[in-house]
């Protein structure tokens, strides 16, 4: 009587199989994402989709959706040709959340940092001023919103996207950041949801 012996390919795309069920099965069952912290498990599970029309009349020079609730930035070029959709952090209370319009009046390579009074009171503490650097919250870039103290800016930090970490501001990994940098221009529409 013969016996068969499995080759390796079979072996291991059987391996690979059965290691991946239990994450399809997982994501099959998960409930639909509410609105809220409680109901989000994960950054790149809880996206949700954006169209430009739900909030802007026209893309005029550019326009940017930062949604609080997915924690994820979109983007949309002038013209409509060019979306793109960045992971983020968003402010880490609802008190410290800005919701509205706004645009992108001022952008800065290196950006320094200053600490705000309401971010004093809420830890005395805190360093008054970081140049710009590693340890300096803004990251490598910054975009000034219309609205003071306000920005979307890069974090050195990377274990805050995602989630909620910050003082009011959006942060993106510093490669998304510079990337977003080079293709909104200053009058970029913004709005936080």
């Amino acid at each position: 009587m013969s016996r068969h012996i499995p080759s390796r390919r079979a072996v291991l795309t059987g391996l690979a199989a059965a290691l991946a069920t239990p994450s399809i099965l997982r994501a099959e069952t998960r409930e639909p994402l509410i609105r809220g912290d409680e109901g989000v498990r994960r950054n790149a599970s809880s996206f949700i989709i954006q169209r430009w029309e739900d909030h802007f009349e026209t893309l005029g020079k550019a326009a940017i959706v930062a949604d609080t609730t997915s924690r994820a930035l979109h983007f949309w070029s002038g013209d409509g040709s060019d979306y793109r959709l960045y992971p983020t952090s968003v402010p880490m209370s609802e008190d410290l959340t800005r919701r509205g319009y706004t645009e992108i009046v001022r952008k800065r390579v290196g950006p320094d940092w200053h600490a705000t009074q309401d971010m004093i009171k809420r830890d005395p503490d805190i360093p008054r001023y970081m140049p710009p650097g590693p340890g300096n919250p803004l990251g490598t870039h910054a975009m000034y919103l219309s609205w003071p103290a306000y920005l979307i800016h890069g974090t050195h930090d990377t274990r805050k996207i995602g989630r909620r970490s910050s003082s009011g501001c959006i942060g993106l990994y510093n490669s998304k950041i510079a990337e977003l940098f080079e293709i909104a221009p200053i009058g970029t529409q913004v709005r936080l949801i």
